[in-house]
């Protein structure tokens, strides 16, 4: 059989199974691994040891190991914690690190595991978390055992800033879905959460000296600041920064409801319920306008001890400026020539408060100006030359362009874009000014049942191309190895994103019988932001209880028909394996259809995706009969081709709120046609 056959056969498994030899399936790659012969098996005998170096934060991620190792084996976990090298599981760390963690913590480690024992090395205790991370990950099945298989790694983290930023401000997210997210994270080795705290639609962080601006502009969902407090303090234990968001001069709305003072039109307002960008904003010629924000910025620095801090500046038009006879004037006088040379003397005055208060500040890319100081953070989501230009004018950079969860990417999408991409022609100085990159899951179409299956199991791709060795970038074997993280990251972390399908589906169809609805969202994916938005009109009233709520990103099935086209039109005649796959996959398909059309009757919030069943038994049948031709010796009629490449093509139009995940390699096959 094949390497792609391998790969797809591995993945169309329900579940996953490993037997000798290691096969690896680790995720994030370490930098260096070199597999030896044998493996420690992992047995009621094992004693740990934490050598060297103890604190509480390492002996509570030692004790979070056991646990983990105790769930996936059924093996009972050592109860006592020894400091004897002899131990044969043993953590042996130098120091505790810094004291709040920051862009420079050392994250190395390396991992030693022969048929006698397992050794974690680390310079530092987040570096030791990397490397139990790894351990935990290379645990697998023996016989009726689990084994550590004998592996030497050296590993370090390519760049140093490895982001997911969650909005909790336009769909408020419960304290236990931060929680469980950061534990997926954690299970990736990503280090910096990035908390998008303020909307127009809300503002959700506690303020005691601004209490109106929870008061009146949160709809009474917010973060206390002793749930901030405890999220921070979680997030440090899995070695994870937490940089909070205070959008502004603009996305401030819920700040105006309180405070109208803050704008340059007295209001009154209310909060956005629609999304897009709004045109009200800060007022930048008030002296009063800064004060605020010194006072503010000096209350949250005592919650958020992390150096940096993002204070956004993006999507600011400048209509209210513009409007005003006032900031006019203002502008006027100080020589600038339009509204975005006043934005940038916003961000010049919000930097020196920032720094002020012990803090670098971060904003999107929009703040980027030749008069804005280098001490800013330049965090790119336009476009990748943003992150170029700010590097070589001397601010760091952070890139998410082509990371944006929400547009519905594939995990090889998002995989195959670099912050540093091959044949770039920046300096070396200049490379090291890009400290990383962040996927971000914006809120408008999720809530927080939804969240997790927006989130993952792509971001893990997104933690690889952080991590690993830039010339790790075999999408297939990712695939592979992404299927396996997936279910690590739901047993470990406790996400809802393989979950979360099932349940919804259970929910629409009123039935535990969703055998055929699964099998018809296999077929199917969430349409991009902007063709919900504009499919649906959504607003943060929009209810999130529909079919595109329930189906997830990038189901298995896209990538297993890609490849098993991809090989099966090598050699059409002779590859009988990939026929029978796409021929039973295309054949459940079909058979699926009627039972889901016969659901959707009693259930009309499924009912509204009835066309595109009708669809997916039509290109089904598209498939079968493309496969007959190619491989058979019937040739199509005249006609056959135009007439099916023109149903591919209807069924790419917008049709309810969900997209067919397999069209362009359905499309190759039929053009394969003689």
């Amino acid at each position: 059989m094949n390497r792609a056959l391998v790969l797809t056969a591995t993945l169309l498994m329900s579940s996953v199974s490993f037997a000798q030899p290691f096969t690896n399936t680790l995720m994030p790659q370490p930098s260096h691994l070199t597999a030896g012969a044998g493996a420690f098996p992992w047995t009621t005998s094992v004693t740990v040891g934490v050598t060297h170096f103890s604190d509480q934060r390492l002996n509570d991620a030692v004790e979070h190991l056991l646990e983990q190792l105790e769930r996936k084996t059924g093996v009972p976990r050592q109860r006592s914690i020894m400091t004897s090298s002899a131990s044969s599981l043993v953590i042996d760390v130098d120091g505790a690190g810094e004291t709040v963690q920051s862009i420079d913590e050392d994250e190395s480690y390396t991992l030693s595991v022969s048929a006698s024992g397992v050794k974690v090395h680390a310079a530092t205790v987040v570096g030791a978390m990397r490397g139990m991370t790894t351990l935990l990950q290379l645990v697998q099945v023996s016989g009726n055992g689990f084994v550590v298989p004998a592996v030497e790694v050296q590993d370090s983290p390519r760049f140093r800033w490895r982001g997911l930023m969650i909005d909790a401000g336009r769909h408020f997210e419960p304290v236990d879905v931060i929680k469980r997210n950061l534990d997926a994270m954690a299970d990736v080795k990503l280090n910096v959460f990035h908390w998008h705290l303020t909307e127009d639609q809300g503002f959700r962080i506690e303020s005691k000296l601004y209490p109106k601006l929870t008061g009146s502009g949160s709809d009474g969902l917010y973060y206390t600041q002793d749930d901030a407090r405890e999220i921070v303090a979680y997030a440090r234990a899995r070695g994870i920064r937490v940089v909070p968001e205070f959008d502004m001069p603009g996305h401030t709305r819920s700040w105006l409801v309180g405070y109208p003072e803050l704008s340059s039109d007295p209001g009154p307002y209310t909060l956005r319920r629609e999304f897009g960008v709004e045109a009200v904003a800060m007022d930048p010629t008030k002296e009063s306008t800064y004060q605020f924000i010194d006072a503010f910025l000096g209350e949250m620095a005592t919650i958020f001890p992390d150096p940096y801090l993002h204070l956004g500046g993006d999507e600011t038009p400048g209509t209210q400026w513009k409007n005003n006879a006032r900031v006019v004037e203002f502008m006027k006088a100080h020589h600038f020539k339009n509204t975005e040379e006043l934005q940038t003397y916003f961000s010049q005055r919000v930097l020196e408060i920032a720094k002020k208060h012990g803090k670098h500040m971060v904003g999107w890319d929009e703040i980027l100006n030749p008069a804005l100081p280098t001490d800013a953070i330049i965090h790119s989501w336009r476009g990748a030359k943003s992150l170029s230009d700010a590097v070589q004018r001397g601010n760091q950079g952070i890139l998410s362009k082509g990371y944006y969860l929400d547009h519905i990417d594939s995990a090889e999408d998002y995989y195959l874009v670099d912050p540093l991409p091959a044949g770039n022609t920046l300096t070396p100085e200049q490379s090291k000014l890009i400290l990383g990159g962040e996927a971000c899951m914006w809120g408008e179409h999720v809530n927080e049942l939804s969240i997790d299956s927006r989130i993952w199991p792509r971001t893990a791709a997104v933690a690889e191309r952080l991590w690993s060795p830039a010339n790790v970038r075999d999408v297939d074997d990712m695939y592979r190895r992404l299927a396996v993280e997936s279910l690590r990251i739901e047993a470990v972390a406790g996400t809802t994103h393989l979950s979360h399908e099932g349940a919804a589906l259970r929910e629409l169809a009123g039935t535990e019988d969703i055998a055929a609805l699964r099998t018809f969202a296999s077929a199917i994916q969430p349409v991009p932001f902007g063709e919900r938005y504009h499919q649906q009109h959504t607003s943060a009233l929009t209810p999130m209880n529909n079919l595109v709520d329930a189906v997830r990103p990038d189901p298995a099935l896209r990538h297993q028909v890609n490849v098993l086209v991809r090989e099966l039109l090598k050699s059409p005649k002779t590859n009988a394996e990939a026929r029978t796959q796409l021929s039973h996959i295309f054949a459940t398909w079909a058979a699926a259809v009627p039972t889901v059309e016969a659901q959707m009757n009693n259930a009309p919030l499924l009912a509204t995706a009835r066309p595109r069943a009708q669809q997916l038994a039509a290109l089904a049948r598209t498939g079968q009969q493309a496969l007959d031709y190619l491989t058979g010796s019937k040739k199509a009629p005249a006609g056959w081709k135009q007439s099916k490449l023109a149903e591919i093509e209807e069924a790419k139009k917008p049709q309810s709120i969900v997209r067919f995940t397999f069209l362009d390699p359905l499309r190759d096959l039929v053009n394969a046609v003689q």
